[in-house]
């Protein structure tokens, strides 16, 4: 595998499918839609995913491909897979609160090694290099090349005074429960995969799911995390989050920087 040609791939179509939302993130209206799971879709999700579908399979069609708007066709056999949440944080952007993502990943034997979170409505832009360490760029964006960009990591957390982040949109009494058992000196709301991207830049030291979530909503933070010195664990073991699930479906998690006295649940 050529890494550095995959995430030049994965960072242009990342930055072409910012393009397309936000065209229709600042249109008059957009009509919402609700999918099978009563989650909802928009335009911008549907034209996000097939501007990245057809990108990935033209540069690489021999590697199994998994996205959240095409879900019901898959029947994945494999472990090395490219997996994408063409805009995750639909609800933000419906709203118009900004706090959504386009997420491209590469999971190989189950474990997400490359990935690219986009914020366009933010301006920020997080991705592995090829060699697996994670940055973030530092605008103006342009797709044919890379432009400044600072090395992320976690932080060394305080573990008598934490910085937590959670769901802005999907945050629960079970969520609050959990983050009371911890020492925290301060809590963020995010929506969206910026929560992995938070504690890879150690602006919060970690960041609790007690929901449900699918491997295409987690695989690009959780690669840029890794990248960054953290780690996605299950919370009921307390062992790495894998890939490739049969239904894509995601346990309760923790994305996290190393040297918390994590509690399992």
């Amino acid at each position: 595998m050529d890494y550095d040609a995959l995430m030049q791939t994965l960072r242009q179509l990342a930055l072409e499918a910012g393009d397309k939302i936000m065209e229709i993130y600042h249109a008059d209206d957009f009509d919402v839609r609700s999918k099978s799971d009563d989650s909802p879709v928009t335009k911008a999700d549907e034209a996000a995913d097939a501007l990245i579908s057809a990108g990935l399979r033209a540069a690489f069609p021999n590697i199994a491909l998994v996205t959240e708007e095409q879900s019901d066709t898959h029947n994945l056999d494999v472990r090395d897979f490219l997996i994408v949440d063409p805009l995750d944080g639909t609800k933000e952007f419906i709203h118009r609160r900004g706090d959504f993502t386009v997420n491209i990943a590469l999971v190989e034997n189950g474990v997400p090694t490359r990935g690219v979170v986009y914020a366009p409505a933010k301006d920020r832009l997080f991705y592995t290099t090829g060699n697996g360490q994670s940055v973030e760029e530092i605008g103006p964006f342009a797709k044919e090349k890379p432009g400044a960009v600072r090395t992320i990591s976690v932080s060394t957390p305080d573990t008598s005074a934490l910085m937590v982040v959670a769901s802005k949109s999907h945050r629960d009494q079970a969520t609050d429960d959990y983050i009371n058992g911890y020492p925290v000196k301060d809590s963020k709301s995010a929506g969206s995969s910026l929560k992995f991207c938070l504690v890879a830049t150690g602006e919060a030291d970690f960041y609790p799911r007690l929901g449900r979530t699918m491997e295409w909503d987690t695989a690009a933070g959780h690669a840029v995390l890794s990248g960054a010195g953290g780690q996605v664990l299950r919370l009921d073991d307390l062992q790495p989050l894998a890939y490739g699930k049969d239904t894509f479906a995601n346990p309760f998690f923790v994305a996290t920087a190393p040297g918390i006295d994590l509690k399992p649940v």
